[in-house]
């Protein structure tokens, strides 16, 4: 573990609540990169399982402002999130097997095969009524699945994987994906987390200022959400997109 460094630790909270907020995942996107470079974490597996636990209740924070906003579809993240917390127990077994600087650059690799699908659905805004039901349950349950072995192998909440694929399962609207994806990033967070903590590997001192700071984050993060999502959908798509391609790319050359 590391002293904490409670500044550069609150900053990169607000920082990583802020885009929790916005597009309802990217918290652990930012998470990991920050605290490795950032606020200096030497280990990447404990900054792996501390910004699990920390985007978790950041993503519960978010939670409780896109609920007020009715953007939430309970129904669905029922379905999904508990298909995705047996994936993620699964994932983070193996994810902890794997050598942390090679786990960074898969993790980039993924970041950018999402990023490049994004884009490539922009301009599908989703239909506003479409829920979960018994013809696409079972899609809901393996989209679930899958994206939760990967969060739980990247030790992320899995926000940017999460909100494509409740569009892709139900074709509910962004807006709403990036609500309902809240749900899940919190229970994929805290199965990871538990699987990390039970192997020592979370500064729980670092992982209280990172939640301080993504709590304040978030507030401001989802009213933004609200603006760019009524205007366009496609807007947010691009600022989620872009995310995704500037820190694969500081990951990739902090590696090389």
């Amino acid at each position: 573990m590391v002293a904490t460094p409670f500044l550069p630790a609150l900053a990169s909270g607000s920082l990583v609540g802020l885009v929790l907020g916005l597009i309802g995942g990217g918290g652990s996107i930012l998470a990991v990169p920050l605290l490795i470079y950032a606020v200096g974490v030497r280990n990447p597996h404990i900054a792996i399982g501390t910004s699990a636990f920390a985007v978790a209740v950041n993503a519960l924070a978010g939670l409780v402002s896109h609920a007020k906003e009715h953007t939430v579809k309970w129904r669905c993240a029922g379905f999904f999130a508990p298909a995705g917390m047996l994936g993620a127990a699964l994932g983070a077994q193996l994810g902890k097997a794997v050598d942390g600087q090679r786990l960074l650059l898969l993790f980039a690799v993924l970041m950018v095969l999402v990023g490049v699908a994004m884009i490539r659905g922009r301009h599908d805004e989703g239909i506003p009524g479409a829920a979960c039901n018994r013809d696409n349950v079972w899609k809901v349950g393996l989209f679930g699945l899958g994206t939760g072995g990967l969060s739980g192998f990247f030790g992320i909440g899995g926000g940017f994987l999460i909100v494509p694929a409740l569009m892709a399962a139900t074709h509910m609207p962004v807006l709403n994906a990036v609500g309902t994806s809240l749900v899940a990033v919190a229970a994929f967070g805290v199965t990871t987390a538990i699987s990390y903590a039970l192997s020592g590997l979370v500064d729980w001192p670092l992982a209280g200022w990172f939640i301080a700071g993504g709590i304040i984050g978030s507030l401001a993060g989802t009213s933004l959400a609200r603006r760019l999502g009524k205007g366009s959908g496609a807007t947010l798509k691009l600022v989620f997109a872009g995310l995704i391609f500037v820190v694969a790319g500081y990951i990739v050359f902090r590696n090389f």
